[in-house]
């Protein structure tokens, strides 16, 4: 079984045709499958033609509540309720085409050795259709700074389109709420030893109803990742700057000194202290938040182990109880 988990924010004139195109795919590849919309606060109606939707059709299995959390808490919801083998995400706009989906999954059902499976627009042999040049600009640039981020380079780390083994995000465990939730998954699937692809997808710009970036709170959120997986890089590389701009005005001062002509009291005397003294705690920073880094790495892998353990137990204890009932 597929499980597609599509978040939704006032999509209510999307959601119809979405699920629709959705299942229609998924039927003519072959695949039996469920979907399940999630209505993430939505006021314009989503839930309503949600649940009217599923009236009509028992694959479709909505998730609703009242209040809007954010893309990432929508996921995690959807995650919960997926019983499908395989389990994908997909927006609900369709700038992925439904196709996708059938693709990603079937790279995972050719390749027992694939855990995740990543759509890519910004990997070679993948395109974007209609998107504009400012955002498109933006959504490159913030990828490129992320690949660098990230334990393995991926070319498109922000994107919704992905397809799991549902083992794989049993043993996640998410904190994001919002569109942050894909660069965690990543990394803590990583950080477990998953093995990650990407394949060649196409962007296109939304047909209908309106989007719910917002630069401000995506870039913020993604600087911070960045910063957080690589303080050494960050943090370090500065401190260096700084010691080795302390240690050349140290020895300016010094051959001042050694001709008589040093004044104890020029500002560059203070300027030197104060670039060393910086460098240094920067530095400093930059090996403990190494070593931070790798405790939260060794505290994912026992989360996952845990969780891989208790979800083992859930199917023996489910397995006893069905004999029991027999």
């Amino acid at each position: 079984m597929v499980s597609v988990v599509i978040p939704m924010y006032n999509e209510r004139e999307n959601a119809r045709d979405t699920l629709t195109a959705v299942a229609d795919a998924l039927r003519t590849a072959g695949f039996d499958y469920e979907l399940i919309p999630v209505s993430d606060g939505s006021t314009d109606g989503t839930a309503d033609e949600l649940s009217a939707i599923a009236t009509e059709d028992p694959q479709v299995r909505p998730v609703v509540y009242a209040t809007n959390r954010g893309r990432g808490y929508a996921l995690k919801r959807g995650f919960e309720q997926a019983r499908g083998e395989y389990v994908a995400s997909l927006d609900a706009d369709l700038s992925y085409t439904p196709d996708h989906v059938v693709l990603l999954v079937q790279t995972l059902k050719d390749d027992p050795e694939v855990d995740v499976a990543v759509g890519s627009p910004y990997m070679p042999g993948g395109g974007v259709e209609g998107v504009s040049a400012s955002r498109l600009a933006i959504s490159k640039a913030g990828n490129v700074v992320l690949r660098y981020s990230l334990p393995e380079p991926i070319h498109t780390s922000t994107g919704i389109l992905r397809a799991y083994r549902a083992p794989v995000l049993q043993s996640l465990d998410l904190e994001s709420e919002g569109k942050e939730i894909h660069l965690e998954i990543l990394s803590k699937s990583m950080a477990l030893g998953y093995r990650i692809v990407e394949v060649p997808s196409t962007l296109r710009s939304r047909k209908k109803g309106t989007s719910s970036f917002k630069l401000k709170s995506t870039a913020s959120s993604h600087i911070l990742f960045s910063v957080l997986q690589r303080p050494t890089a960050i943090f370090g590389v500065v401190g260096v700057l700084l010691v080795t701009v302390g240690i050349i005005t140290a020895g300016y001062l010094l051959g001042e000194y050694l001709t008589g002509s040093l004044n104890p009291e020029r500002p560059l005397m203070t300027v030197m202290l104060l670039l060393f003294l910086v460098g240094v705690l920067l530095l400093g920073f930059a090996i403990v938040a190494q070593q931070l880094l790798e405790l939260q790495k060794d505290v994912i892998r026992l989360q996952g182990d845990v969780r891989r353990l208790r979800a083992e137990v859930g199917a023996v204890e489910g397995a006893a109880g069905d004999d029991r009932d027999a």
